[in-house]
């Protein structure tokens, strides 16, 4: 019938909350909160609920009861809570503060005296008496808390408390198990969080669940992971325990946690999780033997990643391979106790063996060694960092970690190529043996670095190895060859040597290796190469200066593209002559090539060229300007030789037109008679126009007195071009009819008052320049 009611309410609560989890504070008795809903199993008996401790609210509310996920994305479905504030301020979403106090809620000594804590208010507790069956019990639980808050460093210094206490009935001392796992550390605020800028670094960020915004299906600022309490218990003996949480200090800012419906059960303990998170994992090669024993067994049953492992049925089980194992330990009876490991192997460890050269003064192959030199030179690229734990004289010694080497930093070798042998370990406490050999011959180089600047921006470009080679020449004896390398093994071998000009294989910084060859000592030794950054800079440009506008000057830049924080050095040149300008950009006044050098404090250069040249606004007269007129196509063609410097475009308007029309030809064809502007224009200095006229008749006219065409005349004469020209006008049988000026508004089509009638007629023009024009045009009536 419990389970009944459980259901009922299950469905009633639906209908209230959607997305958010719901809580109970009225439905179920602090009884079936533990029996019913925690445990559930009848594989744990005498349960009995002996002691329950909340905040007063008048009997509306209370600070414990029960939640259901509602469909939320909260990890628990169901399960009991206890908060120091009214249940009713637990469920979602977050968007209030839970902050409650009631009258008399006192705190919890035996939960400050476990904690070494004091002073705490509010308490909320359930405790309760039971008996299992197995040696382990375990449940599931998250703690939330509004003192959990984002960016804030008061999650460093602030936490309320709780504890999961258990003692065997008789007992004096309970035990906390809300604990990190595997640590005597409680779970608090102040113990599991992630890092809090200007705050406090993380703490224990692996079991950190999430910061909660509005949307969250509780009413609490932050929560942790899922976490699992277990206790170690005696068969059929009778326990008690104690599920507090209190607020600490005063009652603000409410906490809760929340044990998962259910989760109450049986546990067999296989260990911790060997992860690599949590900086654990099993090594390469090695085993591990998982031990389920339990005294009242009667069956073990193992399985990996979910699939049982057939014949696999004893209490013990080694693991040769990653995964997560599980087990099921029956118990007298029906009863089962659940196990589960999660197993992580670390990358194997990858090295290389390793040589030592030293000079050696007296040639017998014996001197002294720093055996730390060689540390970074045993791993492989892309390998895990393993660092070196000890040198030790032999392999076994090596392995069992035993009897290293006293001096390592001054080991005098006892045979000439001796080899000593190191224990390299990583983070995970995983190790390897390799060798050293020992070789009494070298010594080292002053030159460290050797750069070169970059050609494209890649990280790549061409060193230029003989002029390292004739840095490092001093340091050995005259006419000793130097040689260089790309890798130790190929230096301490004398293959595979890069020849003088070597592009590097790893972008911006790559260590080489050197080797000079001599009598008695051998030069060997690491020298990093670095691929500097050069400036980058626009490219060569053009520009025009009007000379019109001299002396004005105009500004001229560098083009930098990449100075910022390189401390950019100007120099300035004209037709490859220093100026002494400096700086970024000059202002100048005259024509020619001007070159910047741009230096970088890492010593790389570019430089560009700006060419700087001349032009003008056209100059033009009437004798650079040739018309053909009175034509079929007259036109007009502009001399450009006497233009001046500078790229120039024309246009011809004529007059009372304000159409202008630029194009690149200095000919115009097809241009009716008349009176025209010609503009020249240079895109820098600006327009040149001079005026001039093209002389033509009109095929033919009417004069009918409509305001159109009414008169014949001579086009492009006036007063101002060929004044005293004289134009004369015969009918078709020679006769003079009329006349007319230069300036004339030409003939209307009548002789001595008479309207003559539609003919064809012919006319003479004698031009002031000598020029003599004939031909016809018709009259129409």
């Amino acid at each position: 019938m419990k389970h009944l009611v459980f259901y009922i309410c299950f469905l009633f609560s639906l209908n209230f909350y959607t997305q958010n989890v719901q809580v109970d504070s009225q439905t179920y008795s602090p009884q079936q909160l533990i029996e019913d809903i925690l445990i559930n199993s009848s594989c744990i008996t005498n349960v009995n609920v002996t002691n329950v401790i909340g905040g007063n609210f008048n009997g509306t509310d209370q600070s414990y009861g029960y939640f259901n996920a509602n469909g939320s994305s909260f990890p628990f479905q169901s399960g009991i809570v206890l908060s120091t504030g009214k249940l009713s301020n637990v469920q979602g979403p977050n968007t209030s503060l839970s902050d409650d106090n009631a009258l008399n809620w006192g705190g919890d000594a035996d939960l400050e005296a476990i904690l070494n804590e004091n002073n705490t208010t509010n308490a909320t507790i359930i405790e309760f008496d039971f008996t299992s069956e197995a040696s382990q019990i375990s449940f599931r639980y998250i703690f939330a808390s509004e003192e959990y808050r984002i960016n804030n460093a008061n999650t460093c210094k602030y936490s309320d408390l709780f504890g999961f206490l258990i003692k065997k009935v008789g007992d004096t001392q309970y035990t906390n198990i809300a604990l990190i796992p595997n640590t005597q550390t409680p779970v608090k605020v102040t113990t599991v969080h992630p890092d809090i800028p200007n705050g406090c670094q993380e703490q224990n960020q692996t079991y950190f669940g999430s910061w909660n915004n509005s949307t969250a299906p509780i009413n609490f600022n932050g929560q942790t992971a899922i976490l699992t309490a277990t206790a170690n218990t005696i068969p059929n003996e009778t326990y008690h325990v104690k599920l507090v949480i209190a607020d600490e200090q005063n009652y603000r800012y409410d906490s809760a946690v929340f044990l998962e419906a259910g989760s109450f059960k049986f546990s067999t303990d296989l260990g911790a999780d060997r992860l690599i998170a949590t900086n654990n994992p099993l090594c390469d090669n090695e085993t591990l033997v998982l031990d389920a024993f339990q005294t009242n067994a009667t069956s073990y049953k193992w399985s990996k990643n979910g699939i049982e492992i057939i014949g696999e049925t004893n209490n013990t089980y080694t693991v040769v391979d990653a995964g997560t194992y599980n087990v099921e330990v029956t118990l007298q009876g029906s009863c089962i106790s659940y196990g589960e490991i999660n197993i992580e192997y670390a990358s194997s460890l990858q090295t290389t063996p390793c040589f030592l050269d030293f000079c050696d003064n007296d040639t017998d192959g014996i001197t002294f060694f720093d055996l730390h030199v060689v540390d970074p030179y045993f791993t492989l690229p892309g390998n895990p960092l393993l660092q070196v734990v000890n040198y030790f004289l032999t392999a076994n010694d090596a392995t069992q970690n035993i009897n290293p080497i006293p001096n390592p930093n001054s080991f005098i070798n006892t045979t000439p190529m001796q080899v000593v042998f190191a224990r390299l370990e990583n983070d995970y406490g995983c190790f390897a043996v390799e060798t050293l050999t020992l070789r009494a011959n070298y010594t080292n180089s002053s030159i460290t670095t050797f750069d070169a600047c970059d050609d494209d921006g890649d990280g790549y470009t061409s060193f230029n190895l003989n002029e390292l080679r004739l840095q490092i020449q001093p340091e050995v004896s005259q006419n000793v060859p130097i040689t260089f390398y790309s890798t130790y093994s190929d230096a301490a071998n004398h293959t595979n040597q890069l020849s003088d000009s070597y592009i590097n294989t790893s972008a911006f910084t790559q260590n080489i290796y050197v080797k000079a060859k001599d009598v008695f000592c051998e030069l060997f030794t690491s020298i990093t190469l670095n691929v500097n950054t050069p400036p980058q800079l626009l490219p060569e440009e053009e520009i025009l200066y009007c000379l019109n506008s001299y002396p004005l000057a105009i500004t001229l830049n560098s083009g930098l593209l990449n100075g910022t924080g390189n401390n950019p050095t100007y120099q300035w040149f004209l037709n490859n002559v220093a100026l002494a300008a400096t700086s970024e950009s000059i202002s100048i006044n005259e024509t020619g090539i001007y070159t910047v050098l741009v230096t970088f404090s890492n010593t790389c250069s570019a430089s560009r060229n700006i060419i700087v040249t001349a032009s003008e606004k056209a100059t033009i007269t009437q004798n650079d300007v040739s018309v053909v007129e009175l034509s079929e196509n007259n036109s007009v063609t502009i001399n450009t030789s006497n233009l001046g410097n500078g790229t120039y475009e024309f246009a011809l308007r004529e007059v009372g037109s304000s159409f202008i029309d630029y194009q690149s030809e200095p000919v115009f064809n097809n241009v009716k008679p008349g009176f025209y502007t010609i503009y020249i224009q240079n895109s820098i200095c600006g327009i040149t126009t001079i005026d001039i006229s093209v002389i033509g008749h009109s095929k033919y006219f009417t004069p009918n007195n409509d305001g159109f065409n009414d008169y014949w005349q001579i086009k492009g004469l006036n007063t101002n071009n060929q004044p005293n020209s004289i134009i004369f006008i015969y009918d078709r049988y020679g006769k003079l009819i009329k006349q007319l000026a230069a300036n004339s508004i030409g003939w209307d089509g009548t002789f001595n008052g008479k309207i003559l009638p539609t003919d064809d007629y012919w006319f003479k023009v004698i031009l002031e320049d000598g020029r003599v024009y004939s031909g016809h045009f018709t009259l129409k009536r």
